[in-house]
């Protein structure tokens, strides 16, 4: 575990913080008509209302309970809003509108649940070893780092709810195609370090986060682009998709028991491929990141030839030099800004691939921060010296179960804060609603 290192003015920092990150979580739902609040966008996960309620729970148990010792908001609704859903069995919720509590109850509960935790911030000391839990503003990086991970995730849901479901907000500035050509580009072996180290002074950082691992990665070559809706469409063009020598046999079983024909986020038409955006369908965008499931990904890499990144792959292109020195971002030191990638909700689409140059690595390689999350074929392990959240046992644990791949780098939906090098994001490889695209790799 690593806390914030201490500044004199951590305690309206971090508050700020907090209000901007309640503010996009929000946003978000008033972007939901209200009849819609009860809908359940992706099978696998809660009705949206739940969520109205959840992220305030979280909080109020993660600095009310834990970190003061104070009892819980509501006892009759606590328990109801404070976990959510994984299944990997599965096992599919069956729950209706009708067992939910209403709207209004829901948002009374949500609000109660905020005032109650601004309440007890006015009064806790973030410098004082009464309260551990507290030092340096600790749990509240954790509050709001987990509300900014659902602000991306709970976007994945309103991509899936009908169009009429939706107020769409005032347009984003779209970016134009960019002239790229796909290719490939050596990088020399040599260490990648994974990790940070934990303690008090250190970089914040999640419990899957720790500790520090260098692992010396031979030379490989990596495409220097996401692969692209352009080359996927090949892939499916070519009949390569149907193939199932192309496939791991259990992601075959879920391709041919589920039907799947194509990627979660295209259409066919009459008039040819379109793309579903959040808030319209479009033509298919060929120079777009192709978002797939893993298991999609996998399957395109064997048709190449090549294979998925490993996580010390990655981070190799990423943040390492030909100098052997590392970078705390693929581009360098500096902290991220716009002209590094499309990040930091700047935006609801991805942009075309290589429209960010100024984000590019020292060895030339694009988008490594931003426009989507990249699979890599490294199950979501612990690293030696990994030690749960002590308030929160199962963030990482629960996961640690050959089921889940781990991902690197940032979709458009990602807030700045989990740009740092050592953020682990993971799916299942079935999983076909993230933000996740994919590059290749020869060895």
């Amino acid at each position: 575990m690593s806390a914030a290192a201490p500044t004199l003015d951590v305690r309206p920092k971090i508050l700020t913080r907090l209000a901007e990150a309640r503010a996009s979580t929000d946003e978000l739902f008033r972007l939901v008509h209200p009849a819609a609040l009860y809908e359940r966008p992706i099978p696998e996960r809660h009705r949206i209302v739940f969520y109205i309620g959840h992220l305030e729970t979280f909080d109020w148990n993660l600095i009310g309970q834990h970190a003061l010792g104070l009892g819980q908001a509501d006892k009759s609704l606590d328990r109801l809003f404070a976990f959510g859903i994984d299944p990997v069995n599965g096992t599919l919720p069956s729950d209706q509108p009708t067992d939910w509590p209403s709207e209004e109850e829901v948002r009374r509960y949500s609000q109660c649940a905020r005032r109650q935790v601004d309440a007890a911030l006015q009064k806790a000391s973030f410098a004082d070893s009464e309260f551990p839990l507290l030092l340096d503003g600790y749990l509240l990086h954790v509050a709001i780092e987990h509300r900014l991970m659902h602000a991306e995730t709970l976007t994945y849901m309103l991509q899936r709810l009908p169009f009429h479901q939706k107020r769409i907000p005032p347009a984003k500035k779209t970016v134009s195609a960019s002239a790229v050509r796909p290719g490939m580009v050596e990088i020399p072996g040599g260490m990648a370090t994974l990790g940070m180290h934990r303690g008090r002074g250190h970089p914040f950082g999640c419990d899957n986060e720790f500790q520090r691992l260098a692992v010396r990665v031979p030379p490989f070559r990596i495409d220097v682009y996401n692969v692209t809706n352009g080359e996927f469409l090949e892939f499916i063009r070519c009949g390569a998709y149907e193939d199932c020598s192309f496939w791991a046999s259990a992601d075959w079983e879920w391709k041919a028991s589920a039907e799947i024909h194509h990627p979660l986020f295209w259409n066919k038409t009459a008039d040819g491929w379109i793309f579903r955006t959040i808030f319209a369908e479009v033509p298919l965008p060929l120079q777009w990141p192709a978002y797939v499931s893993h298991a999609e990904a996998s399957a395109y890499a064997r048709w190449k030839g090549k294979s998925l990144p490993t996580e010390a792959q990655w981070h190799r292109a990423a943040v390492g030099t030909p100098e052997g020195v590392e970078r705390s971002y693929p581009w360098g030191n500096d902290l991220p800004a716009p002209q590094h990638g499309n990040f930091n909700f700047q935006s609801w689409d991805p942009a075309p691939v290589g429209t960010s140059p100024g984000g590019n690595s020292a060895f030339g390689v694009a988008d490594l921060m931003g426009n989507g999350w990249e699979w890599t074929r490294t199950l979501f392990e612990p690293l030696p010296g990994f030690e749960r959240f002590s308030f929160y046992p199962g963030y990482s644990a629960d996961f640690f179960d050959g089921k889940h791949f781990v991902l690197k780098g940032a979709s458009p939906r990602t807030a700045m804060c989990m740009l740092r090098r050592s953020f682990r994001n993971w799916f299942q490889p079935q999983y076909p609603y993230a933000y996740a695209s994919f590059r290749c790799v020869e060895n």
